[in-house]
């Protein structure tokens, strides 16, 4: 059985009750037990946050703060905060004697909202000051100290949490509104505002809600100093953002989606942080938490420093933090940002540029086998959490489960659907024939993975153009084109995401400073737009065929893939109940083709249940508004079919009347 370290005080300290007699001392008290470290030394503690950083507690019957961290070549660590005039050396923490390169100890009559940072004297006698990797809660950049916090909060979301395990499994309606909480929306009287969480709270959750996602992802939350890195470049990997409030305001925020059954994701980014002084890197001085060999320590195309997988300590540190995020904020997946770039050393490098692995290849198996010990442990501790991971490469098996050789992520973003996608709709209908079967080419490997079909932020900055200035034509084809997209995303199998703004048409590229320009639904065009893809999440909670089999062939047929003259494409999606059945035809082209047959399979009525050419979503309306009975006439692969009109730059959606 492993022993508990000893609580004992300085023998040099009178115990006397008074603030001044304490204010030098630190006792010598360990949270950390004998099996904490050896977890910990192999890559295996996965709650060190219950352990390390600063805990409010209690000693010999004193309330205080015990700090740990772990600076393992450092030559002296001391806490330097508002209580002691920021003295680097009046309070410094006893060094383990076991090797674990951890300090730790316990100051007396510390409070809960105390701003401190850790003194270092770095491994060259160098002078560093740097915030704690561990701290729940830091304050407002550009301020860059600690705050001792707790993560205490009375959920009320306990039906959720008892429903979650069946609301998000990838057999049910998986629609993502993604959003930047500094930008979703701005306070009115004061567009320079960011809104608070609980500001948020009450127009983001309702809005969320009225347009029928079934999840929300936010943009990366943890503290970071540099606001346009949109939460990328993290300082604070325990700490929420300060920016919009304390940790318990973002624990509101959660909660009250959970109230209204809208899952949580958030942006985690364990693939690297920023040279920032304050932060991990050099921190004890020396190159601990990245790479030495800046080959493998350097990110050329972020201007960062890439974590070292290699190291059990950095392992136990990357995977209790996304264990942190599921188990204290109650979170229901993480969306693991830049996958491929943590999984091999090439990289975005030039040949000469890149180190190797033990073999002398390029796969980063330190990486891999972090992966690989997450998804384990998230998967295995938490019922019905969701990891994502936006990976570009062909690496094979990232959705598949560990134990059968792969990384055990729950879904991957489908980066080769949303490229083809984006520039078959970037053509001129007239010339699409000529780029038919860039949108065919996705189901040649749509189950190889669990995919995620994403529109992401990163498609709506940078010179790449709003979504509706993406689509060519004038301002009813854009917008057309546009409908027709969505439509296409939310039939092709996959799991969605759509980018903040998307949804009503944002006429500017994605700006971090400013708020949305909600008041374009003010005008026709905008409010069709939010309106067809409210249609179209509502059609897919509806519609199991549109969800159930979205990982597998099973929920899919092609019918006529090969229309490259008339740029139309007819498929089926289905569920395990041949009543559920939908055959969805889509015209790419502005031509209005009448009396086009499609093939049916299954003998009797078929309704339109959806068009996106409706004039509530400011189409032209040209609709097939009565069901059609089927003929024995064979077409597509099909016993019957039926002839209906395909309205232009649209997509049909039909489904067998009655049982």
């Amino acid at each position: 059985m492993a022993k508990r370290t000893t609580t004992t005080k300085p023998k040099t300290v009178a115990v006397e009750n008074t603030f001044e007699k304490y204010q030098s001392a630190v006792w010598q008290h360990s949270l950390l037990t004998d099996f904490d470290i050896s977890l910990f030394l192999l890559g295996k503690h996965f709650k060190l946050y219950e352990k390390m950083g600063a805990h409010l507690c209690k000693v010999n019957g004193v309330e205080g703060v015990y700090f740990s961290v772990w600076a393992p070549n450092a030559q002296k660590v001391c806490v330097m905060a508002n209580f002691n005039g920021w003295n680097r050396e009046s309070h410094l923490l006893y060094n383990r004697w076991d090797a674990s390169g951890i300090w730790e100890g316990f100051i007396p009559h510390i409070k809960k909202g105390e701003v401190y940072k850790y003194y270092i004297k770095g491994f060259n006698g160098e002078d560093l000051e740097k915030s704690d990797p561990y701290a729940l809660h830091a304050e407002h950049p550009p301020q860059k100290a600690s705050i001792v916090w707790d993560t205490d909060y009375q959920w009320k979301d306990k039906a959720w949490m008892n429903k979650r395990e069946k609301k998000n499994a990838l057999d049910q309606p998986i629609s993502v509104y993604e959003v930047h909480l500094g930008s979703w929306q701005r306070d009115p009287s004061n567009p320079e505002r960011v809104l608070s969480y609980g500001e948020i709270a009450k127009t983001l959750v309702p809005y969320v809600v009225e347009m029928g996602f079934t999840h929300v992802e936010f943009l990366p939350v943890m503290e970071y100093p540099y606001y346009p890195s949109w939460g990328y470049q993290v300082t604070g990997y325990y700490a929420a953002s300060s920016r919009h409030g304390s940790p318990q305001d973002l624990m509101l925020l959660i909660e009250e989606f959970h109230k209204n059954n809208i899952a949580v994701i958030l942006d985690w980014v364990p693939s690297h942080f920023p040279g920032d002084a304050n932060g991990l890197y050099h921190f004890d001085g020396t190159h601990l938490y990245e790479h030495s060999d800046m080959r493998k320590g350097f990110h050329p195309d972020w201007k960062s420093y890439i974590f070292n997988y290699d190291r059990n300590e950095v392992r136990s540190f990357l995977i209790s933090n996304a264990m942190f995020w599921i188990d204290k904020y109650h979170l229901d997946g993480l969306r693991v940002d830049a996958v491929a770039s943590m999984l091999y050393f090439d990289f975005s490098r030039n040949e000469g540029e890149y180190g190797t692995n033990e073999y002398g290849g390029t796969e980063n198996l330190g990486a891999v086998k972090f992966l690989k010990d997450m998804n384990e442990a998230l998967y295995g501790n938490f019922k019905g959490v969701q990891t994502i991971a936006e990976e570009s490469s062909t690496y094979d098996g990232v959705t598949r489960p560990v134990y059968a050789g792969g990384l055990g992520f729950g879904m991957k973003w489908m980066m080769g659907w949303m490229n083809d996608t984006l520039k078959y709709f970037k053509v001129d209908p007239i010339g699409r024939k000529h780029h038919h079967h860039q949108l065919t080419f996705s189901m040649t490997y749509a189950f190889t993975e669990n995919f995620m079909l994403p529109l992401s932020h990163d498609e709506v900055v940078h010179g790449k153009s709003p979504m509706i200035y993406k689509m060519p034509g004038d301002e009813w084809q854009k917008f057309a084109n546009l409908r027709a997209l969505y439509a296409y995303m939310w039939t092709h199998p996959g799991a969605k995401l759509l980018f903040m703004g998307g949804e009503f048409a944002q006429t500017s590229e994605w700006n971090c400073l400013q708020s949305l320009n909600w008041d374009l639904l003010e005008h026709a065009p905008h409010k069709g737009m939010a309106a067809v893809v409210k249609a179209l999440n509502e059609l897919l909670k509806a519609e199991p065929a549109l969800y159930h089999y979205n990982f597998s062939y099973e929920g899919f047929e092609w019918q006529e893939a090969d229309d490259a003259n008339q740029s139309v494409y007819v498929f089926q999606r289905r569920s395990n109940k041949a009543k559920d059945t939908l055959v969805i035809a889509i015209n790419l082209t502005p031509v209005y083709r009448e009396n086009y047959r499609i093939g049916i399979p299954l003998k009797g009525k078929w309704k339109e249940i959806f068009n996106s050419d409706a004039k509530e979503f400011y189409g032209t309306g040209k609709l097939n508004s009565t069901p059609v009975a089927t003929e024995d006439i064979s077409h597509q692969h099909q016993k019957q079919s039926i002839v209906v009109n395909l309205p232009p730059l649209a997509v049909s959606i039909f489904k067998k009347a009655g049982k």
